[in-house]
Formats: structure tokens, C-alpha cells, sequence
């Protein structure tokens, strides 16, 4: 039987702290969406995704990967956003089994006006307040992570 390797009081404190800080900033972004924009975060993902595609559309697949987000999820968001005015489902035309999800005028409006403001409470919460060394020290770590998550995942 392994022994279980605890975490020690740095350790500990630094995990504390980016749960805190992972949470803190989601809420306080969402809760930012939603009041400036009436959009929520998984709503301006997907707009900002569609509105960064080449015909502001993408294959469900497609928007699935970049999200990371299960089918059901996906599907099941997209149909309250389509619901909203703010996408819509047009026939593939390289396969017509499938469909495209395209941005919508009112969505593609609804994007362009909340970015500013989203960038802007990124920049209040967190870019303007670190240097330029802790800005690099963030990507390296985050890449980092991102690249073991990657491998854990591999292993699965």
C-alpha cells in the first residue's frame, strides 16, 4: 500500500490560493457578463468562438473541442442560445448529415458590445495589476499545467 503524500504548508497555501483565486475570478467575471452584457459566460465563449470563425460558424464538433464540452452540454446550450436569436443551425455544405452553428446578427451585436467591457474587467481584475516577469511566470505555469493535463489525459 502507497503512502499518501500530504501537502505541505507552502504547498497547501499555494493550491488554496489559486482555488480561491480560480473562483473569484469566474464568479466575478460571470456575474460582470451577465449584469453589463445579459450574457453569461458560457454564452460569450461560444459567441466569441463563432464570432472568430471564417463565416462565423463552426461544426458542433468543432465548437465542442474548443470548449471542452461534452455533447449533451453543448447541444443542449446551443438549442437555449438558438431559442435566445443569438445562434442557428445551417446545413453543412461539405456534409449534408451535418450542420453548422452560425453566429446570429443579434448575436454577433451582443459579442461586440460585451468584449470591450470583458476585456476591460480582465484587465481590472488581473492584467494591470501584475508585471510584465509575473504576467510571463502566469503563461509558463499555466502552459505547463495545461500540457501535464494533457498527458494525464492521454494516459486515461
Amino acid at each position: 500500500m502507497t503512502t499518501t503524500r500530504w501537502l505541505d504548508e507552502r504547498e497547501d497555501r499555494a493550491w488554496r490560493s489559486l482555488m480561491a483565486m480560480q473562483e473569484g475570478l469566474a464568479e466575478y467575471l460571470d456575474r460582470q457578463l451577465r449584469t453589463r452584457s445579459s450574457l453569461s459566460t458560457p454564452d460569450y465563449q461560444v459567441l466569441a468562438h463563432l464570432s472568430e470563425a471564417v463565416d462565423g460558424g463552426l461544426r458542433p464538433f468543432e465548437l465542442g473541442r474548443l470548449l471542452h464540452w461534452e455533447k449533451s452540454r453543448l447541444s443542449q446550450h446551443l438549442s437555449r442560445m438558438e431559442k435566445r436569436g443569438l445562434v442557428a443551425r445551417e446545413r453543412c455544405l461539405t456534409d449534408q448529415r451535418g450542420a453548422v452553428i452560425v453566429i446570429s446578427p443579434q448575436g454577433r451585436a451582443l459579442i461586440e458590445a460585451a468584449a470591450p467591457l470583458h476585456v476591460a474587467e480582465v484587465r481590472a481584475a488581473v492584467i494591470d495589476h501584475l508585471t510584465a516577469e509575473e504576467l510571463e511566470t502566469l503563461t509558463a505555469i499555466g502552459d505547463k499545467v495545461r500540457k501535464r493535463l494533457e498527458e494525464l489525459g492521454a494516459e486515461d
